[in-house]
């Protein structure tokens, strides 16, 4: 528990909420993602390694797998477990699994690893599957080919700091990992559609960046990105919007 980012603990712990509302789901294609590359179904156990509000947990939920959660931030385990009470969520870090050896048929991080990309998290990892299980790695990616979402990160990259990011790639120094097959990557087009406030606002406030900001300067960024909606074509006076993506999907197994 003490090693979680100052970024994570006090932006997760203050906007739990926000999470929710403006962060995206997944695409359908993870669901095929899910089966074949992880091996899920009935009978099947799993972990939703660093699992926040469980936006993923939803998506194992319908695998019919029975699905464990492990978070270090208590106000996101909180809406998980409103959410979703038939996952087994526990408080915990990632590099101390509170499960046995060999316990789970596949381990997922979803929107998660760059918090806790170490080598003491692998060797966790590694230990709680059962031989064989697979490892999923998953992300939500802005595409910041399209011109307003380059410009959006404009906005929030100020205050960045040291605060880790899948956008950063350290989190691949790990791979290739011993005792695990090389990660399989796959990609997939993805798009959040709702309100401006929602998908877009609602998204940025949760950045954990962001929302570990003293007010007055969340409020800032939200008013350069209120102003940003209000200048694109692609956005001005709309009341609904298309948020683009890319998810990223990664896998291994752990060898026998």
């Amino acid at each position: 528990m003490s090693k979680v980012h100052q970024s994570a603990a006090v932006g997760f712990s203050a906007k739990a909420d926000t999470y929710v509302k403006g962060r995206p789901d997944y695409p359908s294609e993870v669901d095929e993602w899910l089966r074949s590359d992880l091996g899920l179904g009935e009978g099947k156990t799993v972990l939703d390694l660093g699992a926040g509000t469980g936006k993923f947990s939803k998506k194992l939920l319908t695998t019919g797998a029975t699905v464990f959660a492990l978070d270090a931030v208590p106000a996101m385990l909180e809406q998980l477990r409103r959410q979703y009470p038939g996952v087994q969520a526990k408080l915990g870090s990632a590099e101390s699994i509170p499960f046995a050896d060999a316990s789970f048929d596949a381990v997922v991080c979803a929107q998660s690893f760059h918090w806790f990309a170490t080598p003491e998290t692998v060797a966790e990892v590694r230990r709680v599957l059962k031989p064989g299980g697979a490892w999923g790695l998953i992300w939500n990616v802005r595409n910041e080919n399209v011109e307003w979402v380059a410009a959006l990160t404009k906005i929030i990259a100020p205050f960045e700091g040291d605060t880790p990011r899948y956008r950063t790639q350290k989190w691949r120094s790990l791979f290739p990992a011993a005792g695990f097959s090389p990660l399989r990557e796959q990609r997939f087009p993805h798009g959040h559609t709702g309100a401006p406030e929602q998908v877009i606002v609602d998204r940025t406030l949760s950045t954990s960046f962001i929302a570990a900001l003293p007010p007055d300067k969340q409020e800032k960024v939200a008013s350069q990105v209120r102003e940003l909606i209000a200048a694109s074509p692609d956005l001005a006076g709309k009341s609904l919007v298309t948020f683009p993506y890319t998810t990223a999907a990664f896998s291994c197994r752990k060898l026998v």
